[in-house]
């Protein structure tokens, strides 16, 4: 049987209108206590698509994560483009324990921050790669001496103030200083391979050079948001009106997730192009007042 009323379409009609924009909003704002703007997300679908497979909201936890593990983001500074990063395996003033190393997937949108510096502890004198023959250099003798930074010295000294490093009990030389740079273009650094057993990283002295127990143990990485390194200008849009930058669709297309749960491919303030296929406004100026007397209307036609 045919329903031909017009209250009866009209009715589903602004139903399908009610139950699409009260629907759930899937891009959340923040992760724990960390604030997520672009090009970070705490969903797929959320973010850059790029950034999206290594930082992760996991149980309210972001989470960044290479081929070597995952680790704890600690801080992002949006200002300047760098993201922190924990490795729970680190040495640190209060602790020292083995480490299989760290390393950035070679194709991930991440550089090593010129603030970061690794030392290599624990490190074999007669067998490390990191150390090589005087004689390569023409000097005569056969000591090997590391291939480290020379200015690292004073670090290393530092370091082995710390009680848990110094019970390793091990010749100073032992402690290496590990420019990123001579990661190489794979950006690895394989413990095992360079015959260490442990790491120690940070990326500020925190104003106390000569006092390792205040320094900022971890991992700084740079971070670039395209080509240009420009903020794409359809995401500010997007994020002026309240909205969550996004992706969809087999080409990752960007979509604005706006508040009431609704992705437009421009902004949340002029509502063109919803996923639905339908053209409306978001809640807002009023808007629930529209839907109250668009139901109040029916129910009059009833």
């Amino acid at each position: 049987m045919k329903l031909s009323h017009p209250s009866i379409t009209l009715v589903s009609f602004l139903s399908l209108i009610f139950l699409s924009t009260i629907s759930a909003q899937t891009c959340q704002r923040t992760c724990g206590k960390q604030i997520l703007t672009f090009p970070f997300g705490s969903d797929p679908g959320c973010g850059d698509p790029r950034f999206q497979q290594y930082v992760t909201c996991d149980q309210q936890k972001l989470t960044f994560t290479t081929h070597t593990g995952s680790y704890f983001v600690t801080n992002i500074d949006y200002a300047n483009q760098v993201i922190y990063i924990s490795d729970p395996s680190m040495s640190t003033c209060s602790c020292t324990q083995p480490s299989k190393g760290f390393g950035l997937d070679w194709d991930a949108p991440f550089t090593f921050h010129d603030d970061t510096i690794f030392a290599l502890l624990d490190c074999s004198v007669s067998s490390s790669p990191i150390y090589s023959l005087n004689g390569l250099y023409g000097d005569g003798n056969n000591s090997k001496v590391p291939l480290c930074d020379n200015q690292g010295t004073p670090i290393c000294s530092y370091l082995y103030s710390c009680t848990p490093i110094s019970t390793i009990n091990l010749p100073i030389s032992t402690c290496c200083i590990y420019a990123p740079v001579n990661l190489g273009p794979s950006f690895e650094m394989d413990l095992k391979k360079l015959q260490c057993t442990s790491y120690s990283g940070f990326y500020s002295f925190n104003g106390q050079d000569s006092n390792p127990e205040n320094w900022n143990y971890g991992i700084a990485l740079k971070y670039k948001f395209n080509v240009n390194n420009e903020y794409p200008i359809t995401c500010a849009q997007c994020e002026r009106s309240l909205g969550v930058c996004g992706y969809t669709g087999v080409y990752n297309s960007f979509i604005c997730n706006c508040p009431n749960g609704l992705n437009t491919s421009s902004n949340c303030f002029f509502g063109a192009s919803y996923n639905n296929g339908l053209r409306l406004l978001p809640l807002k100026n009023g808007a629930w007042l529209m839907y109250i007397l668009a139901w109040a209307l029916v129910l009059v036609l009833l």
